[in-house]
This record gives structure tokens, sequence and C-alpha cells, in this order.
């Protein structure tokens, strides 16, 4: 399937910023589709999700899009601490419902009403699962994520970790002490040193800080015994967990223990074991049993600011609140750079055919490998380009040559050869007019008349190579359509022979247009100067892929 995607720079060392060649396997990671990039305006570069800065600019539940503070997220565990929980089984919202007075005929029944008596429950109204199955009741029907505590306080890995925080909190502390003097030291002594820079005050805390298990250089401990050495070592205790490591098959961890495959011999239905995705969700050990699941607080999510790498420009902002779905800056390359769209035109008329005809058998080769290339032949492509600007641009487009390393004949050495195949695109710039909305266009307008001269690049020899052009390659490379703010240029990619594998080149796309900046003022006459408006260039690489080659040898074949 032919594609295009952009270039980002942000993995190239060099000063010359060329894009890697696209037959090695390294280079996918520095293209990257349109619609993922951003665009700086400040350093005039095209970035990338690999590249930019991410800052968290809020934090929300997606159920109840309640916005929580940054302080309580920790403390929440990044969980909504409200009534917002997820199903077990099917991942659905859960409702709270309450339990209503027992009939005489199935002893309780299930009320999807606020109104009731207690104990309340979560019910799921799509799998028709409820907390009550499992133990699981409350009080009343607010502040579930607070009576829920008690049940994830006494998880095992609640108090593990809460274990670790009590066995490493003295070592903290006096770590944090020790620093804080150091600061203060490094503080006191600047007045007598004047001349030590806040650099290496920094660095003599960063090496003045205690490290775990390192003790803490003293030339006078040469001098002393072995005895005294070992009073400056790290003096913390040995932890233990609260779980050994062979009690944590009665845990549950379905390690293949006694209990589970007895369990698994009297299976009923598949239904009573839960899959890897109902369990995935924990970080500890649980249950193979249906029955055992609990409910999920739902996560919180985030709202991020994307910055630019070297200039620290804001690429995206959003609106703070959670309902709204809109950017404050929002600088993607979609609005900067053209739109590039590929296609086959042989591929088209093949997939035609066999749509007219489905049930008859194909005749041709071509129609048999469903459209593909085949070696040793010449194939038309056409480049269909975009204009996402309110001015008309005018494009130049070239093919960066990529020379192919292959093994020599006698497999000794290897030796440089050229391209198994080449790319012949229109060597003039061509205009795309300007992006406009569908109704001021006009059918009687000539609206595609854009010629050089709107952008001041016009000469002797655009013109000369145009019509050079036009006597070569008419039909197959140059502007083959306009209409509105879209062109559609056409290219031909001649296969070798021995051509194999797939037909992809790296392309420079160049565009001219008119600068925003405003008119310069003559002081003088306050009014507009004579001079004319500024043009800018701005230069980025893409990489096409055609397709693939069919060799030689499979297209005989496929033609007998």
């Amino acid at each position: 399937m032919a594609s295009v995607q952009y270039y980002c720079p942000c993995f190239s060392t060099s000063s010359v910023q060329q894009p890697p060649p696209p037959h090695m396997a390294s280079s996918s990671s520095s293209f990257h589709p349109l619609h993922s990039l951003f665009f700086c305006e400040e350093c005039d570069a095209v970035r990338c999700n690999r590249c930019v800065s991410v800052e968290v600019s809020g934090y929300y539940c997606p159920n109840c899009l309640f916005e929580v503070p940054s302080a309580s997220v920790r403390a929440e565990k990044n969980r909504c601490a409200r009534n917002c929980f997820s199903c077990p089984l099917c991942r659905a919202t859960l409702s709270v419902v309450a339990s209503d007075p027992p009939d005489e005929d199935d002893g309780r029944s299930v009320a999807i009403s606020p109104v009731g008596e207690a104990p309340f429950f979560l019910y799921c109204n799509y799998c028709r699962w409820d907390s009550a199955s499992v133990g699981i009741t409350f009080e009343k029907p607010t502040g579930l994520a607070a009576q829920l505590q008690k049940f994830e306080d006494s998880a095992p890995e609640a108090q593990e970790f809460d274990r670790l925080k009590e066995h490493f909190e003295p070592f903290l502390r006096t770590s944090s002490l020790s620093s804080s003097a150091n600061l203060s030291n490094l503080s006191s002594s600047h007045h007598h040193h004047s001349h030590t820079s806040a650099a290496t005050a920094a660095a003599s805390a960063a090496l003045a800080r205690d490290i775990p298990g390192v003790s803490k250089y003293q030339p006078l401990t040469r001098s002393r015994s072995g005895r005294d050495r070992t009073a400056n070592k790290d003096e913390m205790s040995e932890y233990k967990s609260r779980v050994e490591v062979g009690v944590l098959n009665q845990l549950g961890a379905g390690g293949g223990d006694d209990e589970d495959v007895e369990y698994m011999k009297h299976l009923e239905s598949a239904g009573q074991v839960a899959a890897l995705e109902q369990r995935w969700a924990n970080s500890w050990t649980t249950s193979i049993k249906t029955s055992e699941l609990r409910p999920l607080r739902i996560p919180l999510h985030s709202k991020v600011t994307k910055r630019c790498p070297t200039c620290r420009h804001i690429l995206i902002k959003p609106e703070q609140k959670a309902q709204s779905v809109r950017y404050k800056i929002k600088l993607v390359a979609g609005n900067y750079l053209p739109a590039i769209g590929v296609t086959l035109p042989h591929l088209q008329e093949a997939m035609k055919k066999t749509a007219g005809r489905p049930s008859a058998a194909a005749s041709g080769g071509e129609e048999k490998a469903g459209g593909g290339m085949f070696a040793g032949r010449s194939y038309p492509f056409h480049l269909a380009f975009t204009n996402p600007l309110y001015d008309p641009i005018q494009v130049r487009l070239s093919v960066a040559r990529v020379h192919v390393a292959a093994a020599a004949a006698d497999g000794s050495d290897s030796k440089t050869r050229r391209s198994p195949y080449s790319i012949s695109l229109p060597m003039q710039p061509f205009p795309v007019a300007a992006f406009a909305e569908a109704w001021e266009y006009d059918d009687d307008e000539d609206m595609f008349g854009i010629e050089d001269d709107e952008l001041g690049i016009s000469g002797a020899g655009s013109r000369l190579a145009r019509e050079k052009e036009a006597k070569s390659k008419a039909k197959t490379v140059g502007v083959l359509e306009k209409r509105a703010n879209v062109t559609v240029v056409g290219g031909e990619v001649t296969i070798g022979k021995e051509a194999r594998g797939d037909v992809k080149f790296n392309m420079l796309v160049s565009y001219t247009y008119r600068s925003d900046d405003p008119m310069p003022i003559d002081s003088d006459q306050s009014r507009p100067s004579s001079k004319q408006p500024e043009h800018k260039t701005f230069t980025f690489y893409t990489v096409i892929d055609i397709g693939s080659i069919i060799p030689r040898e499979d297209s005989n074949t496929t033609a007998i």
C-alpha cells in the first residue's frame, strides 16, 4: 500500500539534517505520519512525540470529569476518590444501588434506584455483576472510595509497601538532615571563599551526599584499626519481607499448586476462570477464580503540555477544564506543511476491473498480481499536494539519491551499487492554490490560474524547463490536475530487471510562501512602504513508499 511519511530531524547528529536511507530498518523511527507531528514557529522545525518535552498540566477522572489536584494524586494512588468504579469482568462503569426489603420468593431483589435501604452495593448494568457476591457492601451510597479504603489497606501489596516505607523512613530522614547540613556548611563557607561558583557548590553538595552501603571517606581512618573502620558502615538492618516467597502460592499466585489444579478439574464452565485481562490490573498475585475478583477504582487521566526541546516554545496546551476538548495552543504540522498523498494509476485500474467482474478470472499478469509492479517495467504514480495555508505556495521537488551497499559476487567484500530503480519527478516548481472554504470557490472563476509571477520567482529558466518537460514526458511527469487547494503532479518509476524489495525513496520538498509579517511603515510619511512583501522558503524531507516489486521469476510464474 502506497504511503507518505514525514521526517523529523531529532535523531540527526550531524549539522546537515539529512534523513537515513529508506531501505534501512532503523530509518522507520525517523519518519512519522503528518497527523502525529508538530511545528515550532520559533525554530521553523518539525517536531515529533519522541523529541518534545511533556509536562502534566492537570489530572481528571474520565468518568465523572472531576479535576483532581496534583497534591492528592499520589495519596489517592492515581485513582478517582469518588464513586467511580469499573466492573472487574467487563470493565463497564458500576452503579450504586440499594437493597430493597427481602421478598418471600427470592429473598432479595435488586433495585436500580438510589432510594432504598442499606446495605448498598455496586452493580453492573451490562453483565449483572454486583459487589455483594464477593462480600463488599457499603453503609451509605456516598464516599465509597473511603469506605473501600479498608479493603485496599488490607491488600498484600499495600501492607508490603507500607512496610518498606517504615523500614527506609529513618534512613531517608537522616539523609535529608545530612544534606541540609552540608548545604548550610557550604553557604557559611561561601563568605570565606567568595570566589567559589554556584556550580562548584552544587557539585560539592552532591559529592558530600550519603550513599547507602558506602562509608563516608575520612583520611584519619587509615591510621585507625579495623574495628574503628567498621563504625562508618551503613547501620541499617536487613529488610525482611512480610510474606515469604514460598507462601506466595497460598495467596493464589496460580503457579500450578495443588489448590489451583484441583479447582481446574471441577470446572463447570470456562467463565469461572478469570482471564488475564481481568487480573492484569492487580499489582500482586491474585486468585484465578472469577468469583473472587474485586471492583476497581477508575484510573485518572491527565492533560499534558508539549514544548519544543530547543527553544521551550509551547506546541500543545489544552484547556484546563476536564469537560473541554479544546486547545489554547495547537501547533500541529498539518497546519503548516502541505499534505501529500500518493496513488498508483495501474493499481486503481486493476481494482476497477476486478470489481466490475468479480466472478470472472483475470487474464492479465498484472491483474493476477493485484496491480503489483513487475521488475523491468516503468510505472507512473501521482502525488497530490494539499495546501493548508491561506496563501498560495510554490513547490519544488527533488529526489535524494541513495546508493545501496550490496555484497560482492565472491562474498569477500562489499561494494556500492546504484539503486535498482530510478525516479522521475517534475523539475520545475509548480503552484498550489491557497486554502479557502468550500463556499468561497466560484465555478465560473478560474481559481487555479496561479502563475509563478504571483510569488515573484518566475523567469526564463522555468519557462524553458516547462517546455522541455512537456516535450519529453507530458503524459506521466508534470502537473496533471488542479482543483481548489489541491495540485496533482505525476511521476514515474523505472524498475530494473534484477530489482527486488520495496520501492522507497526520500523526497526533498521545498515550498515558498508569502510572509505573514506586516509591511514596514515609513517613519517620515507614516504610510506603508512600497517594498515588495517578503517570501519565505521552508524545506522538509519525506519518504515515499510506492509498493513492492515482483521479481522476474515470480512474474513469469504469474503470467503462466
